[in-house]
Order: structure tokens, then C-alpha cells, then sequence
């Protein structure tokens, strides 16, 4: 199919589920590259992910896929140029994200809802909140 034919999600949806801090840096970055082309997008942070909206930049303790530490690869990051942590999460704040922590995410790892972070908005709910969200002519990624 011709690039011309094809046409985009009228919304992204993304599952965060990994605590690799990684693979959450680039769930911001899919989240950011969408929203800043007029796609309207959703990050559902459930289990390990909830970890990187916790207070205090606790997502700094977060390991990566590899077994690295999230501070150290966030440094690299900065030190070439790319989108650090928080970058990304204050332009997907900025530009209007939806975020939505799942509560058996976090009732399963022992969090406390007040424990997350002041400064990003959080639509708490479930699966079916975050379904209900979704679009039928979106796009639906799992991380």
C-alpha cells in the first residue's frame, strides 16, 4: 500500500507496563513525537511502570532491560542530545497527554496513590476506564 493511501490513528493508547526504565523513556517519546502531530494520546501506567511517576524522581532508581541504572542512561541521554526523562514527561504534561494510573497496578505493588507525582496530572481507573478511553479507530501499543 502506497504511503499516501494509508492514514493515521485518530488516537494512540499506550499500555506502560515494563519497569524498565528504558522502555518507559520511550513510551514518553512515542507519547510526545504523537500528541505533537495533533494525535491525542493516553498512557496507561499499570504494575512496574507506576514506579517512574512516583514522587522524589523515583523513576532515577528504575533499572533498564539491560541491568543498567535509569540515572546513568538518562545522563548519557542528556550528554547526547536526546530527550532526557524529564523532558519528555514535562512536554507530554505540557501538551496535554492523558495520564491514567491504574488502580490494581497499584494496590498490587503496595503504592499509595499520594505518592505520586504532584506535578503530572493522573486520571486514576482501571482496565475498563482505560478501554473506555480508547478509540476504535486508534492505535492501541503495549510496553
Amino acid at each position: 500500500m502506497p504511503a499516501a493511501d494509508k492514514t493515521a490513528p485518530d488516537k494512540l493508547s499506550i499500555v506502560v507496563f515494563s519497569g524498565d526504565f528504558d522502555k518507559i523513556h520511550y513510551a514518553l517519546v512515542m507519547a510526545a513525537a504523537a500528541v505533537a502531530s495533533n494525535t491525542p494520546v493516553t498512557l496507561f501506567f499499570t504494575m512496574w511502570a507506576g514506579r517512574a511517576l512516583e514522587r522524589d524522581q523515583a523513576w532515577r532508581r528504575l533499572k533498564c532491560s539491560d541491568g543498567s541504572g535509569a540515572a546513568d542512561l538518562d545522563a548519557q541521554f542528556q550528554s547526547r542530545n536526546v530527550a532526557d526523562f524529564e523532558t519528555l514527561l514535562e512536554a507530554c504534561v505540557a501538551l496535554g497527554v492523558t495520564f491514567m494510573v491504574c488502580e490494581m497496578g497499584l494496590k498490587a505493588l503496595g503504592m499509595d496513590p499520594d505518592d505520586l507525582r504532584p506535578d503530572v496530572p493522573v486520571a486514576k481507573g482501571g482496565v475498563v476506564t482505560f478501554l473506555a478511553d480508547a478509540s476504535k479507530d486508534g492505535a492501541m501499543v503495549f510496553v
